[in-house]
């Protein structure tokens, strides 16, 4: 017998079950920002926080499954961490076999209970309380799926802020075929996007992972922007106003005297923007450089400070 844990995501948010949607965002990233991995390299319970926060993220942010997950806690008397057999409640097939279809981004490092409901492609909670009305088992309507074939494809960051459409080849039963692939903006790495394969000639739906690329001047965490800003010597030391090239535009930011290298300045709301509009923050990554060429006079200035500087 298996049991599954009740999460009780408007507790996990600190909200009530009237909450607004802008209440969820709020309460989302404020407690994202407090639990991220990156303030807990080492800290396995926060870690786990941050893990069930965005599950609850995932399932209150979302009007459709926000619905179902209401439906299904009102129906049953459920409480926060209580645990719970599903096959009481309909769901015979859970941890036999049964095999879920994941396009939710992360959904394969959500909770049991995550999966139980909302990784069947073809499942719904309708379908569950239908099905316990009748008293009928929910998945023992099969059904013939159509084929699937997955693929990858890899954007840079400003494509997907600004989204791009893309070709992509791929060989299916021996054959080439290329395919259109738009791709929204905002997206985040780690989404699907599903193409009806029959525009393409194809029996079946594609399922394409995207991939962000990310390099030392630019990388995305999140919904955050890290980018690598090369500044000289004495730019660090007395300070500066330099331009920087956004994802939105050109701003202009001010180094501060005695900057030191790797040291990093946020510039709040000039980040990524998802495709709900939640906009992330900047990060400019201060890196201490040498000019590539210099005159005689320059090199003895170095020599001098080196001297003085006793070493």
């Amino acid at each position: 017998m298996i049991y599954v844990e009740y999460k009780d995501y408007y507790k996990i948010l600190g909200l009530d079950k009237n909450a607004s949607t802008e209440e969820i965002k709020k309460a989302y990233r404020k407690l994202a920002k407090k639990y991220h991995p990156d303030l807990h390299p080492n800290d396995e319970k926060a870690q786990e926080k941050f893990k069930e926060i965005n599950e609850a993220y995932e399932v209150l942010s979302d009007e459709n499954k926000r619905k179902q997950y209401d439906a299904f806690g009102s129906s049953y008397n459920f409480t926060h961490g209580q645990n719970f057999d599903p096959s009481q409640f309909g769901f015979d097939n859970f941890g036999k076999g049964f095999r879920y279809t994941y396009t939710t981004q992360g959904a394969e490092n959500f909770s049991d209970f995550f999966n139980m409901i909302f990784g069947g492609k073809d499942f719904g909670l309708g379908d569950l309380f239908g099905g316990m009305k009748k008293g009928k088992n929910p998945f023992s309507r099969a059904r013939a799926d159509k084929p699937k074939y997955e693929s990858e494809i890899y954007i840079t960051v400003e494509e997907g802020y600004n989204g791009v459409t893309k070709q992509i080849s791929l060989k299916i039963g021996g054959e080439d075929k290329t395919l259109s692939v738009k791709i929204p903006k905002g997206i985040l790495p780690g989404k699907k996007i599903k193409i009806n394969g029959e525009k393409a000639g194809i029996n079946g739906d594609v399922y394409i992972k995207v991939n962000i690329l990310s390099d030392d001047r630019l990388r995305l965490e999140g919904i955050d922007i890290y980018k690598r800003v090369d500044i000289y010597p004495w730019d660090a030391y007395f300070g500066t106003k330099i331009v920087v090239d956004t994802l939105s535009g050109k701003i202009k930011v001010s180094i501060p005297e005695n900057m030191e290298g790797g040291k990093k300045i946020r510039v709040p709301r000039k980040g990524y923007k998802d495709m709900e509009g939640n906009t992330g923050d900047l990060y400019i990554v201060v890196n201490i450089v040498n000019p590539p060429r210099l005159t005689g006079e320059q090199i003895n200035l170095y020599k001098k400070l080196r001297d003085s500087m006793g070493n």
